[in-house]
């Protein structure tokens, strides 16, 4: 697991940027919950985390591709390739996320 930041660092509505390779983002959004997907828009270079975000949907501040922070999948009006998902979990009053294909190396370790 990669520690992203405290639960009080990331308020309802917001969004956190990891520098890893490719980048990911970790959102909280308005109702509570917490999803995590590559941070690159896959219409264009640009940061998703820098994006509007509307109950489980992220929009691209770029051009307005909007992704599903659930499935990854693009609203197919700009963007047509998802973005890949990653698993939130929060513990300790931490957030923390799992990168996709790593869930069976961390529960061996």
């Amino acid at each position: 697991m990669i520690h992203v930041c405290s639960l009080a660092d990331l308020p309802r509505g917001s969004a956190r940027r990891l520098p890893l390779r490719p980048p990911v983002s970790v959102f909280h959004t308005d109702d509570g919950e917490f999803y995590a997907i590559d941070d690159t828009c896959t219409h264009q270079d640009a940061s998703l985390a820098d994006g509007w975000l509307e109950g489980c949907e992220v929009e691209c501040p770029l051009h307005a591709a909007i992704f599903d922070l659930r499935t990854g999948e693009p609203d197919g009006m700009l963007a047509r390739e998802p973005v890949r998902t990653h698993h939130v979990v929060v513990s300790n009053e931490a957030v923390y996320v799992v990168l996709s294909g790593t869930e069976q190396l961390d529960a061996a370790s």
